[in-house]
């Protein structure tokens, strides 16, 4: 353990803070354009990341770019919202061309006194956060002025302390990226097979087409898959279909599993899924909270099972349980009436079809809801079981793993809050915690 750092405000360790507090949306649709330079706005910093799926996808073109940019961003800098939140932060790992919109801080530190990766983690620290909260003004939103931006201080060990920090919580940071983008390839390619297999039928198409002959394998059409296919399609009133297929609905193959229950019979610590914890376009849910303190009924749900968004259902909230917990009585829990059908299930309810499905027959004006009674109407065609059989054999083995990666992560990410806060402040050295780090990678 060591002593804590001494601090200086981040007036005397920047060389440029470009800031777009003071630029609104009205000043700034006139400048937008089909194509051409990203616009970066406070809704696309998520989870101190820079999320481009989370909001809408806005560009401007050069001229707008060079009048809005007085200098690109660069590797090593740091982007910090100024309100609406206050004070999350996104690093940029390399240099980008784009536009940064309202709401926002560029800030770029001198490099023989600041680590731009240090004060991106020395901002999620508590001390800093408060400082930065606490010159914040505003009613209705609390915003800060770069005035009193430049007047927070910043923890200053040397700069070899804090390259070491920057690369210990930043190695764990990479490894908790690289397990998000792999469950993101891991659930694509999952949405390709269902796709290919049982809405477009390759497969069959390809039979019918003798492009695929006994005994061979094809990119996705594992041999074994042949003789469980028809060479024909026959007419039905959802179009053309393989021969011997049939024609049903969502609720054949799938249950609502409605399990109640009280805010008194849930065990402390119990995991609580929301909403607000269900990201958008994504089966993969990594964040929940505890259920302690809760106030109404809710349904449990079971590790592996479907959870449904029901309220606003267009903004595509479908994920597989990660763990066994409760959650929000909008979010229907659903499962397969038998376990081999689950990732035909699972492949629907995720779909764009689907929930374009649900939203249009979704009631209520202000907070439109869907309900599992309609949901169970969705008409699909259904497969013969040695097919879904087949499907779920090859889909599985990715959703276990898509759920191993987010548990990792997890513990990931409970190792690098525990050590940033002790190694912002200087009461855990970089020596000792990397020989933490050691014990846990």
């Amino acid at each position: 353990m060591g002593d804590e750092w001494a601090r200086a405000p981040l007036d005397q360790l920047v060389d440029d803070i470009l800031d777009r507090r003071g630029v609104t949306p009205k000043k700034l649709d006139s400048d937008f354009v089909a194509t051409g330079y990203r616009v970066i706005s406070a809704k696309l910093i998520k989870n101190k990341r820079i999320d481009l799926s989370a909001g809408e996808s806005r560009y401007v073109d050069e001229s707008t770019y060079r009048k809005w940019m007085r200098t690109p961003l660069l590797e090593d800098d740091v982007i910090l919202t100024s309100e609406a939140p206050l004070g999350e932060p996104a690093y940029v790992k390399q240099g980008v061309e784009w536009c940064l919109g309202q709401r926002l801080f560029g800030i770029r530190t001198r490099k023989d006194r600041l680590n731009g990766r240090f004060l991106y983690y020395a901002l999620q620290s508590h001390a800093v956060s408060q400082d930065l909260q606490s010159r914040a003004t505003g009613t209705t939103v609390e915003g800060i002025r770069q005035t009193e931006l430049r007047r927070v201080l910043i923890p200053l060990p040397p700069l070899a302390a804090q390259r070491g920090i920057a690369h210990i919580l930043g190695t764990l940071d990479d490894a908790i990226e690289l397990h998000r983008r792999t469950n993101e390839t891991l659930e694509a390619m999952a949405r390709a097979l269902f796709k290919s297999w049982l809405v477009d039928f390759d497969p069959v198409r390809a039979k019918v087409d003798r492009r695929w002959r006994r005994g061979q394998s094809l990119p996705g059409l594992p041999a074994s898959l042949y003789d469980l296919l028809p060479d024909r399609f026959v007419p039905s009133e959802l179009g053309e279909i393989p021969e011997g297929w049939g024609r049903g609905t969502l609720g054949e193959v799938a249950e609502h599993l409605r399990r109640g229950v009280q805010p008194d019979r849930i065990e402390p610590g119990t995991p609580y899924i929301a909403l607000e914890h269900m990201p958008r376009g994504c089966i993969a849910l990594s964040d929940w909270s505890k259920a302690d303190g809760l106030k109404s009924n809710k349904f449990e749900f079971q590790q592996g099972e479907i959870l449904f968004g029901k309220l606003r259902p267009y903004f595509h909230k479908v994920g597989v349980a990660p763990v066994n917990g409760v959650c929000s009585t909008d979010i229907v829990v659903v499962g397969p009436t038998r376990e081999q059908w689950f990732g035909f299930v699972l492949g629907h309810m995720s779909s764009t079809e689907f929930v374009d499905y649900t939203n249009a027959g979704s009631t209520g004006t202000k907070m439109p809801r869907t309900s599992w009674a309609y949901m169970a109407r969705y008409g699909i065609v259904l497969p013969p079981d040695p097919v879904v059989e087949a499907f779920s054999h090859q889909v599985r083995p990715s959703i276990e793993r898509l759920i191993a990666g987010i548990h990792e992560s997890r513990t990931l990410a409970a190792l690098r809050d525990t050590l940033l806060p002790k190694l912002i402040s200087g009461k855990l050295r970089v020596k000792d915690a990397e020989g933490i780090m050691g014990e846990a990678i």
